[in-house]
């Protein structure tokens, strides 16, 4: 059992409240999941510049001067931001492949959290309080956000066990269920070339997405391949640069509920993680329906990888 929430924003009045408003909902979740918990935070894109969210157990070394020894290599730019036991590097779009050479030749030990344009990533073990607290979420700003609450059975309770998981650029997933089949699909896409970093479920369910979508399907489709090639029990809500999307599995058995207004589009595993938001009483509630693929986009026209099916 796990607890996931996401936020779409129509308002742009509401993104300096985004980060608070997505940790009062995760908050509301904890009894769903003590063991670990993460945010995706959607925004500060800069026009040419692109991410690295990276973690470490002991941040005081190893993010001294790392902003420094990456300009010396890529010869560009570089932007660090240090919260707590994250890090976010901004560099030249450009520069990406070279930064991410960089880090995983020079700097094993660094963990990668997330990369892409607009996309930021903090999990770490321990309640969703005291981990939106270490990395002060509340004060962050966005167009859009997914967070997660987990109560661990396919993995050990560790910081890259914790959703979200990134798979690609400004894509992410958080997951509430169990796949079955994760195993022989982590096998298959490893051979397939994906990389994948740990033994957890989800982050085969994202990679699988990712691979997908890079293969030509659009999120939609990648989505509603899922229901076939994966097995199990679950709920999925995705993150990309524009917008999410939601797909529950034909069983449906894992409790969803979603709320919007003129002001945002809301996801829960439960109602009570909506109830704080404004103007919910006056909200459209509903279920999601097994086996529907959902997406919203701040794209008045959604890019081919986006559209749902």
């Amino acid at each position: 059992m796990c607890g996931i929430v996401g936020l779409f924003l129509k308002d742009k009045s509401l993104e300096p409240k985004l980060g608070d408003m997505l940790t009062d909902m995760l908050i509301t979740m904890t009894d769903r999941g003590p063991d670990s918990a993460g945010i995706a935070i959607y925004g500060g894109e800069s026009e040419g510049k692109a991410k690295l969210t990276i973690q470490s157990d002991t941040p005081e070394t190893a993010f001294h001067k790392l902003d420094n020894d990456l300009r010396d290599v890529i010869k560009g730019k570089v932007k660090m931001n240090v919260k707590d036991t994250h890090a976010v590097l901004e560099i030249n779009a450009d520069q990406m492949g070279a930064a991410r050479t960089f880090l995983s030749e020079n700097r094993p030990d660094l963990r990668l959290m997330s990369r892409g344009e607009s996309l930021e990533i903090f999990k770490e073990v321990g309640l969703p309080k005291k981990v939106a607290e270490r990395f002060d979420v509340r004060k962050m700003s966005g167009s859009h956000g997914i967070g997660h609450t987990r109560m661990a059975t396919e993995s050990a309770v560790t910081t890259m066990g914790a959703h979200p998981f990134n798979t690609g650029d400004d894509q992410c997933l958080v997951h509430n269920g169990s796949l079955s089949n994760h195993n022989s699909l982590r096998r298959k896409l490893r051979r397939l070339g994906v990389h994948i970093e740990t033994e957890n479920d989800t982050e085969v369910g994202a990679a699988y997405l990712t691979w997908k979508m890079q293969t030509g399907s659009t999120l939609g489709e990648a989505l509603q391949s899922s229901l076939d090639d994966l097995d199990g029990f679950f709920t999925f809500l995705v993150g990309t640069k524009d917008g999410f999307g939601v797909v529950r599995d034909p069983i449906a058995c894992k409790p969803a509920v979603m709320a919007e207004t003129d002001q945002y589009v809301a996801f829960g595993s439960e109602y009570r993680a909506l109830v704080n938001l404004p103007g919910i009483e006056d909200a459209r509630v509903w279920e999601p329906e097994p086996a529907t693929v959902y997406f919203w986009s701040h794209n008045a026209a959604p890019t081919t990888q986006e559209k749902a099916a």
